[in-house]
């Protein structure tokens, strides 16, 4: 029996935000990143919890942060180093916290799709275009693209990011920083992609947050290459056309939408069949990924 979720954890002495997944500590000149188990649908986060779903994102994003070789923001992932309030809670937070570097986060998503999907599929359908980039005529919905894309997005506060174009993004950042930006977010998404197909997945589109220092290159932050930040499907479940089978939280929003929630008011707990299904799915993606059991 896996163990109850984490929803929020609880450290005291140190200011604390929360964001819908994340419980983010100050430390001064550093920060402490804990993965809960929540998790979020519809810009809501969700009642109920999914169990090892933040050492999953956790997990995952240092295996990523490791293969690819790129400076990025992990300090350490020893407790001690974080202080004793942090080691006192081993049994909770093991796992699903990392010891960070502050930077300041450039204010965009920088998003790369290799595939037609999502809100990328249904700009296309009505502009033949994501983000300004024009694209060619009778493309399918999950339909690999002649080329991966940079789609840049605002970072909203509430509700959904906003698509827009690069030439936005360079006027909010200034052209060389964008620049650099979109060629890292490629370069590290077509190397993920290639290893994801060395394990019969397919990595459709992800999202990476970057972190400016006063010193040094930029540098990736917050989580990398996870099911929360990137569309993974198995190979064996694709073919354009359709809406594949992902690893990631596409089951729980697939029930939210037979439950006649309106999304407007609190959203309704989790049965345990579909808590269950969730977290396989999370940890099928950490075993596939990796080579590795959570």
């Amino acid at each position: 029996m896996p163990a109850s979720p984490l929803l929020q954890s609880q450290v005291p002495g140190y200011p604390c935000r929360r964001g819908k997944v994340r419980d983010v500590y100050d430390l001064g000149n550093r920060l402490v990143i804990v993965a809960t188990d929540r998790i979020s649908a519809f810009d809501w986060v969700l009642p109920t919890g999914i169990p090892d779903k933040g050492r999953v994102l956790t997990m995952l994003s240092l295996f990523w942060f490791d293969f690819l070789g790129i400076p990025n923001h992990l300090l350490s992932t020893d407790l001690q180093d974080m202080g004793p309030e942090f080691a006192a809670r081993a049994d909770l937070l093991a796992g699903r916290t990392m010891l960070v570097r502050k930077a300041k986060v450039v204010p965009i998503e920088c998003v790369v799709r290799g595939y037609l999907a999502g809100s990328g599929w249904k700009e296309y359908q009505t502009s033949r275009s994501v983000c300004g980039i024009p694209l060619p005529a009778g493309l399918q919905q999950s339909q690999i693209l002649p080329e991966p894309i940079f789609t840049p997005a605002t970072k909203e506060e509430s509700g959904h990011d906003q698509n827009i174009s690069f030439e936005r993004m360079a006027q909010m950042v200034g052209l060389a920083l964008a620049t650099q930006l979109r060629e890292h977010s490629l370069d590290v998404y077509r190397r993920a992609l290639e290893h994801a197909r060395s394990r019969c997945l397919i990595l459709a589109d992800t999202k990476f947050e970057w972190g400016e220092q006063a010193e040094g290159p930029q540098i990736l932050i917050d989580e990398v290459l996870t099911p929360d930040s990137s569309r993974f499907w198995p190979m064996d479940g694709y073919r354009p056309g359709i809406s594949p089978p992902s690893f990631d939280k596409q089951y729980v929003r697939d029930w939210l939408e037979t439950t006649g929630w309106d999304k407007n008011s609190p959203p309704p707990e989790l049965p345990p069949e579909v808590v269950a299904r969730t977290r396989g799915k999370y940890l099928e993606a950490y075993q596939r990924l990796t080579g590795n059991t959570l």
